[in-house]
C-alpha cells in the first residue's frame, strides 16, 4: 500500500516537469533550466515562500516569470529599479506575457489604464516600486485583485546590514500579514549569511525554500592594478576593446564628467550618468547605452542597479568601492550573457580616507563599525596576494574548488609575487620602536628619514630604523603598510586617529620565521585577455559559440538594431548576442530550425523569425 502514493507523486512530478519544460521552451526559448531555477519554480508553484541568492545574470527573473505565466492571477514584482522597469516589461511582452509597470514615470492616463487592466485580472506581471507599494490605499486595491505571487527583487534593500538599505522597503514586511495565502519570493544577488537571516526575519517568510546559488561567475576575470593617471589607464584598456560595451564607475559626479569628457576627446563613444544630470539627459544617456548607440557609460554607483544590458564586456572601477557587496554587484553587470568579460579595479591608497570620511558621518555606532569593517575587507581584496576570486567568494561564505582559478590577475600570472620580508621588517621595527602609538603617515616618515618637527620633538630621528628606507619614497612604504595590514601582520586601531599594532603573525615575519610576499604589477598595465580556462570552468561557461560567421553576425546585429529602433526597444530584448552567435553558427533557414536556437520562443519566432531567416538566406546566397 505504501507504493501507490509514491507512484502518484512521481507521475505528478513528471507531468509537472513536462509542463514546466514546455513553458520554458515555448515562452522563453530555453531548452533547459539553469542551476537552481527548477527547484525555485517548483517551490513557488507548490505555494511555498522562497528566499534566493542568485548572481546577477543567473536567471532570477525567470524564477517568477515562469510561475506568473502558469498561475492564475497577477504576479506583483516589487523592484527599486524604476529606470529598468520598462526594459523588464518590454522583455516580458516580447515573450508573450501580459506585463505592465506602475511608477512615477507614467502620466495619469497611463496609470489609469494599467490600474484598470490590473483590476480586470488581465495582467500576468505588474512591476511596482516600493514607494508605490507603500502608498496609501494601494494595498486595498491589491486585495481586490487575484494575486498569484509577490516577488521582491533586490531584497537586500530591506536589511539594515545590507549594502543598499532603503527605508521604503520596510513596508514590504506587511505582505505576509495582509496576503497570508499568497506565496512570497525574495531575490537578491548579494547577501551574506547575516543579511540573509535578517531578510527572512523582516519579511516573516514561512518555512521558505532557501537557495544560495554559487557566487562564482566563471566567465568574469578580475584584475587589480595600481592607480596612476587613471584616465590614461582607462584609455589604454579601451584601446584593446574597440566597439565593446562597458561601464566605468567613478565615485563623484565631478570625476564622472571629467572621465567621460576625456574619453570623448580621445574618440571613445562615451556618455556620463549621475544623479546631478537633468532627468531627461540621464535617461537619454542610459537609453543610448542600452540600445548600442553608445559603447561606454561613465557612471556613479547610482547606475549599478539600473542596467539589464546582456552584452557588457567589461566593468572598470576607477575608484575604490566602499564594500565587497557593491563591488560584486557592479562587476556582475558584465557578462550577463555568459560570455567572457573583464573586471578591472584601479586601486590607490588615497581613495581610503575619502570613504572613511563618509563612514565617520554615520551616527549609529553599529552601522558605522559595520561600514568600516566592510571597507577593510575591500582594501584586503585589492592588496592581499591571494586569488581575487577566492577572496570574493570567501566573503560570501563560499569556497573555491580549484587551486588555480585562471580568471584573475593573481592566478593567471599578470602580477608577480615579490619577496618583501626585509621591507616588512623595517616597517614593523619602526612600529615597535615608536611604542605602537602612531599611524601609517608617521611610520612612513620615520622609515624614509623625514625631517619633521614632530619627529625631532619625539626624538624619533634617533631610532635605529630612522631613515632605513630612505632609498624609497613615502608612497612605497605606505604600500608596504597596506600589504602588512591586508595580510594580518599589522592591525589598525579603530577611532578617529588609528594607530598600528603588530600581530602574532607580524612578529613571525619580523623575527624571520615566516615569509612575506607582496603583489607587484608587471610593466604592461593593460588588462590581459583570458589565456586559458579550466575544464570545470569550460563546463560552467555555457556552450560558448566561437566558430561562427562573423560577417553574418554583424549583419544580424544590424538587423536587430533596426528592428529595435522601429519598436522602441533595447536591442538585447529582441535577441541576445549569444542567440545571434548561434544563428551565425547554425544558420537556420526554416522556422523549425530557428526554433531550436537558444532564446527563440514562440512569440519571438512569430514576430522576428521571418526577418532573421531572410537575412541568413540572403547572406548564404551572396
Amino acid at each position: 500500500m505504501t507504493d501507490l502514493p509514491q507512484t502518484e507523486n512521481t507521475e505528478d512530478r513528471a507531468s509537472q516537469g513536462d509542463e514546466f519544460s514546455k513553458a520554458l521552451s515555448n515562452v522563453f526559448g530555453f531548452h533547459g533550466f539553469r542551476d537552481n531555477q527548477e527547484e525555485i519554480v517548483r517551490a513557488i508553484m507548490s505555494g511555498r515562500d522562497v528566499f534566493a541568492v542568485m548572481p546577477t545574470g543567473g536567471g532570477k527573473s525567470l524564477c517568477y516569470q515562469l510561475p506568473a505565466h502558469l498561475l492564475e492571477g497577477t504576479c506583483v514584482v516589487i523592484s527599486p529599479l524604476i529606470s529598468l522597469m520598462k526594459d523588464q516589461v518590454d522583455a516580458a511582452k516580447v515573450n508573450g506575457l501580459a506585463a505592465e509597470f506602475l511608477n512615477s514615470s507614467l502620466d495619469a492616463s497611463e496609470r489609469t489604464r494599467v490600474s484598470r487592466e490590473m483590476s480586470a485580472g488581465k495582467l500576468d506581471l505588474l512591476y511596482v516600486a516600493p514607494e508605490r507599494f507603500a502608498a496609501p490605499g494601494f494595498l486595498d486595491v491589491l486585495k481586490t485583485v487575484p494575486i498569484s505571487l509577490f516577488a521582491i527583487d533586490e531584497a537586500h534593500c530591506i536589511s539594515e546590514w545590507g549594502h543598499d538599505f532603503r527605508p521604503d522597503y520596510l513596508s514590504l514586511s506587511h505582505i505576509v500579514a495582509e496576503f497570508g495565502d499568497t506565496p512570497l519570493a525574495a531575490f537578491t544577488a548579494t547577501a551574506t549569511s547575516r543579511v540573509q537571516d535578517d531578510i527572512i526575519d523582516r519579511l516573516a517568510l514561512r518555512d521558505p525554500h532557501v537557495t544560495r546559488a554559487s557566487f562564482n561567475r566563471p566567465n568574469l576575470s578580475y584584475q587589480v592594478a595600481p592607480k596612476g593617471d587613471v584616465d590614461d589607464q582607462i584609455l589604454t584598456f579601451l584601446a584593446e576593446r574597440s566597439g565593446e560595451a562597458g561601464i566605468v564607475y567613478r565615485t563623484t559626479r565631478k570625476s564622472v564628467e571629467q572621465t567621460a569628457a576625456e574619453l570623448v576627446h580621445n574618440g571613445v563613444n562615451a556618455r556620463p550618468y549621475h544623479a546631478g544630470l537633468e532627468d531627461e539627459t540621464r535617461k537619454a544617456n542610459q537609453e543610448a547605452f542600452n540600445r548600442d548607440d553608445v559603447t561606454v557609460i561613465v557612471a556613479t554607483v547610482a547606475f549599478g542597479m539600473g542596467i539589464d544590458k546582456s552584452n557588457v564586456r567589461f566593468v572598470i572601477h576607477a575608484d575604490l568601492p566602499k564594500n565587497m557587496e557593491g563591488y560584486y554587484q557592479e562587476t556582475g553587470r558584465a557578462g550577463r550573457d555568459g560570455e567572457p568579460a573583464h573586471c578591472v579595479l584601479y586601486y590607490s591608497r588615497g581613495d581610503i580616507p575619502k570613504i572613511r570620511f563618509f563612514i565617520n558621518q554615520i551616527e549609529d555606532d553599529a552601522q558605522r563599525a559595520s561600514a568600516s569593517a566592510k571597507l577593510n575587507d575591500m582594501v584586503n581584496f585589492a592588496t592581499v596576494n591571494v586569488c581575487r576570486r577566492r577572496q570574493l567568494l570567501g566573503y560570501f561564505g563560499q569556497s573555491l574548488d580549484e587551486s588555480d582559478c585562471t580568471g584573475c590577475d593573481v592566478c593567471s600570472g599578470t602580477v608577480d609575487r615579490v619577496d618583501a620580508a626585509k621591507e616588512a621588517q623595517i616597517v614593523m621595527s619602526a612600529i615597535l620602536r615608536t611604542g605602537q602609538r602612531f599611524g601609517a603617515v608617521h611610520i612612513a616618515d620615520v622609515v624614509t628619514g623625514a625631517n619633521t618637527q614632530r619627529i625631532r620633538e619625539l626624538k624619533h630621528d634617533q631610532l635605529k630604523t630612522y631613515g632605513a628606507g630612505s632609498d624609497r619614497d613615502k608612497s612605497y612604504w605606505r604600500g608596504i603598510i597596506d600589504d602588512l595590514t591586508a595580510q594580518g601582520c599589522v592591525v589598525r586601531t579603530d577611532g578617529e586617529y588609528p594607530v598600528l599594532h603588530l600581530t602574532a603573525a607580524g612578529r613571525e615575519v619580523l623575527f624571520g620565521r615566516r615569509e612575506f610576499q607582496v603583489l607587484r604589477q608587471r610593466e604592461a598595465p593593460a588588462a590581459p585577455r583570458r589565456k586559458r580556462t579550466s575544464r570545470k570552468q569550460a563546463k560552467q561557461i555555457k556552450q560558448q559559440i566561437t566558430d561562427f560567421d562573423r560577417g553574418l553576425f554583424e549583419k544580424l546585429r544590424a538587423l536587430r538594431r533596426s528592428l529595435a529602433q522601429e519598436r522602441n526597444l533595447a536591442p538585447f530584448i529582441i535577441f541576445s548576442d549569444r542567440t545571434l552567435r548561434e544563428m551565425a553558427h547554425f544558420t537556420p533557414t526554416t522556422p523549425s530550425e530557428m526554433r531550436n536556437i537558444t532564446g527563440v520562443g514562440d512569440q519571438k519566432l512569430l514576430q522576428y523569425g521571418g526577418d532573421f531567416i531572410a537575412a541568413i538566406e540572403d547572406h548564404l546566397s551572396g
